[in-house]
Order: structure tokens, then C-alpha cells, then sequence
């Protein structure tokens, strides 16, 4: 397996800290809103990386978290939490909207078809795990306290930004005057460990004791203590969006490295680019901020999203657009055309023939190659579409989908629902009269069938396939 590596910006041959054993950390929601198509494809991706290294024999232990306190609208520590804010527009708790939002999610990633995490863990269930991380950087002289928070010194650490590749002053420079910003800290890219309940935060509704006073945790700490807590100081591979390289992914490491006193914290950072639409930013400013109801009620079906999503590369830019979306359901519609054509009885029967092992190796080997799901795709085809044996393909393509979680039961209902019924009374009409071996009216049928756009197609046991022309 080789993986591209944000950390060494270039793509290096997987070697887990354990043998065949791999520890996944995926960076998840903050469930203060509806999760939108960019970043269905980041989770629907997560789950094809973690199902590759299972195809390829190893043991994932797959962790994500739920953020449910602590984000503020800025990266950066400034503006509102984000919880806070879903609660203001909604008119619900903060516990309420937490849980709306993580059940949506949730009803979302089971129609994506993506595997659950072997543990989700929620930010407001590991606050004695936090405030824990915090002490061991207190304790090391990492951290320094203000009125309004306890905060990470970024120049104590001397490799933070490795990361994203900014030094600490262009960081400066960079800076924006904030009038929510801490007026004492002390650098500009110190971030907030544990934010008190004062000033802007007074009113706070999420809050738990701690040392530093009552308050709650900073976002990025949330992360490091709960990956710690069920995989170790080390982990394997981190996932995350690509806009989590700057400031949240970048203060992770500096904490969890700085606490443990072990480096590096993670092995492989893998992240995903984003998905535009019509080739703008997704926002409900423009109008453009859909979810997979808004793809349902449209007439799509989930895996034509899922689909459309493993047709590029996790690494690229991704445009959405509804004719695009159209072309994956056209073309998952015709796989599940060809798929059931193949005989119901075909069974893989014996050993692979070298052309099926070639099959099986380049599918293998397009995975391997930084997830290179386009190629995948591809292979996938040309099989569907060679001259196999029917036991085979349906073999391999039954291997396969366990990564690709092409789901073709909706496909193959639709099929059958789309068929007028003129054409199925016509195609009995024709079953009967080739039973009863009067062909020239069986064929006239045929003729007539293919006038409305159709085709009959006759299968074992006397039986029939209609597909549309």
C-alpha cells in the first residue's frame, strides 16, 4: 500500500506500528447542522480507505469522534461555539441539537453505505480525559493562563507547523484583530486548551469543573485525548479535510507530541480535498448547500452519490453538478443491467484463471496505489464487460464491492418499476407464443417491444430480461 503523506508531501509505502494492524483516526462532525454532500464524500472516502486495507488483509481499528462542544466558528478561537450557535437558530438545548444533528448523520452514513467506526466517541463523554492531556502540559511548562483560557505556547514547541509548512511569522503576519481574541495571549497562534466560563463564555450552557476553573474544552484537545484513549501515544493514520491542515490538525500534533514526549503522533496524515458545486464553494448563501434528502428528492439514489464520489481521487478537487450525479445513476443503473443479466444460478466454481487473477491484481494494485478508487472503477468495468465466465465475474465483483459499497438493490428495483406494463403483457404475449412454437408471432412481439424503446432478452428456465434500448 502506498499513501501520500501531508506531513512528508509525498506518497510512501504503508508500514504499520503493528504488524497487519492498522489504527485509524477520521476527524468527524461537529453536529451543530446538516452534513452537506462535501462532506458525505470525505466520510464515504474514509470508509473505501479503511475497507482497502481490509480487503488487503490487515485489521483496521477505526475511531471518530463527535464533536459536540468546543468549536468555535473560527478555527482560531475566536466568534461563538458552534453548538451554541445551532441552538440560537433553532430554538432547541444544545443537547438537543447535538442529538438531532448526530442522528441525521448518522441516517446519512447508512444510506452512503458507510461502515461504522469500530468506537465513536463523543467530545462531551472524555472531558477527565481532556483535562488529563491538559495537566501533562502544564505539568512539562507547555502551557500558560490568562483570565479567559489556559492556552498552548506554540513557541515552546519547535516543529510546530511542520504540517502546513508556515512558520510562526507568517503566522503573525497573517493575523487578523479579532474583537472576541484574548487581548493576553501571548502569540497569535496560541490556541485555547480550556476556554473559563467568563466574559464572552459566561453564559456558556456546556460546562464541567476543571482546575482552571469552570469552563470547557478548545476544540483541538479533543481530538489528541480521545485518539490517545483508544489507540495510544501512536497512531497509524489520521484523516481529516484539507482545511484542517493549518490550525486543527497542526495543533494536534504540537499538543499530543508535547504531552506524550513521543514522535511522531501520527504515521500517515490523509486528507481529503473538497467538493464544489457548478465549481462555487458550497453555502446556503448561494443556495448550493445540499444533503442526501435533497439528492432523494431529486430522484437519485445514495450509491449514484457514492458512485460519482469514488470516480475521483480523494487528493483532487471534486465539482459536483446534477448532470454529473446523472451520469452515476445512468451508469450504476446499466451495471445493475448487466449484473442481472448474469445467470441467477452463476456460481464461482474452482480456482481463478490467470485473466482472473490479472482482474484481481490490478483491482488490487489501483487500491494500493494511494486509493486510487478512478482506476478501481475502471477495472471494474472492463471486467463487467469482458467475455468471463458469468461465476467469475459475479465473484469478483462480489469482492470488489465489499471496498467500492455499490449498493445495486435500488437500481435493479427501479428497473423493474420503470418497465411500463404494456411491455411486460407484451413479452408474456411472446413467452407464450415461442412456447407454443409460433415463432413468427413470437418475433413480431419482439419488433414490437423494441418500437416502445425495449428489449427482451431470453435467460435459463424459460424465463426473460427487459431492458430499455
Amino acid at each position: 500500500m502506498q499513501l501520500y503523506n501531508t506531513l512528508t508531501r509525498k506518497v510512501e509505502e504503508f508500514k504499520p506500528i503493528q504488524k497487519n494492524a492498522v489504527k485509524m483516526y477520521c476527524c468527524g462532525p461537529t453536529v451543530y447542522d446538516y452534513p452537506q454532500i462535501g462532506n458525505l464524500r470525505k466520510y464515504v472516502m474514509d470508509d473505501v480507505i479503511k475497507k482497502s486495507f481490509k480487503y488487503l488483509g490487515y485489521e483496521v481499528n477505526h475511531v471518530m469522534n463527535i464533536t459536540d462542544v468546543g468549536h468555535l466558528t473560527d478555527d482560531a478561537d475566536t466568534g461563538e461555539d458552534k453548538l451554541e450557535k445551532g441552538a440560537k437558530r433553532t430554538g432547541k438545548t444544545v443537547w438537543e441539537v447535538a442529538k438531532h444533528y448526530t442522528d441525521y448523520f448518522d441516517y446519512s452514513m447508512k444510506l452512503m453505505n458507510v461502515a461504522p467506526p469500530d468506537v465513536t466517541c463523543k467530545a462531551t463523554d472524555h472531558i477527565e480525559e481532556m483535562i488529563n492531556v491538559i495537566k501533562k502540559l502544564e505539568d512539562k511548562g507547555f502551557t500558560y493562563e490568562t483570565n479567559e483560557a489556559v492556552y498552548f505556547d506554540v513557541t515552546k514547541d519547535k516543529e510546530y507547523g511542520a504540517l502546513s509548512g508556515q512558520k510562526l511569522e507568517e503566522k503573525k503576519v497573517a493575523v487578523r484583530e479579532d474583537v472576541n481574541e484574548d487581548k493576553n495571549k501571548k502569540h497569535p497562534a496560541d490556541f485555547a486548551l480550556w476556554f473559563k466560563r467568563v466574559g464572552r463564555f459566561a453564559d456558556h450552557t456546556m460546562h464541567w469543573s476543571s482546575p482552571w476553573g469552570d469552563g470547557f474544552p478548545g476544540w483541538h484537545i479533543e481530538c489528541s485525548a480521545m485518539s490517545m484513549k483508544y489507540l495510544g501515544n501512536k497512531i497509524d493514520i489520521h484523516t481529516g479535510g484539507i482545511d484542517h491542515i493549518p490550525v486543527h490538525h497542526t495543533n494536534e500534533i504540537a499538543q499530543s507530541e508535547c504531552a506524550t514526549g513521543e514522535k511522531p503522533f501520527v504515521n500517515y496524515w490523509v486528507h481529503h480535498n473538497f467538493l464544489t458545486v457548478e465549481g462555487k464553494k458550497m453555502s446556503k448563501s448561494l443556495g448550493n448547500f445540499f444533503t442526501i434528502d435533497d439528492v432523494l428528492a431529486k430522484g437519485f439514489y445514495p450509491e449514484d452519490l457514492r458512485l460519482l464520489f469514488l470516480q475521483s481521487h480523494y487528493r483532487s478537487e471534486a465539482n459536483f453538478t446534477w448532470e454529473s450525479l446523472g451520469a452515476a445513476h445512468t451508469a450504476l443503473k446499466r451495471l445493475a443491467e448487466k449484473i442481472g443479466k448474469l445467470p441467477k444460478d452463476a456460481e464461482f466454481r474452482g480456482e481463478l484463471s490467470e485473466t482472473e487473477k490479472d482482474y484481481d491484481s490490478r483491482f488490487i494494485l489501483s487500491l494500493s496505489d494511494d486509493i486510487n478508487t478512478s482506476k478501481a472503477i475502471g477495472v471494474m468495468w472492463e471486467m463487467i464487460d469482458s467475455d468471463l465466465d458469468p461465476g467469475k465475474k459475479i465473484a469478483l465483483f462480489s469482492k470488489w464491492n465489499k471496498v467500492l459499497g455499490l449498493n445495486l438493490v435500488n437500481h435493479e428495483k427501479s428497473m423493474r418499476e420503470q418497465i411500463p406494463q404494456e411491455v411486460i403483457d407484451l413479452a408474456l404475449l411472446r413467452k407464450r407464443a415461442k412456447e407454443e412454437k409460433n415463432f413468427r408471432n413470437a418475433d413480431s412481439i419482439r419488433s414490437q417491444i423494441n418500437e416502445k424503446g425495449y428489449e427482451v432478452r431470453d435467460i435459463k428456465d424459460g424465463g426473460f430480461d427487459i431492458t430499455k434500448i
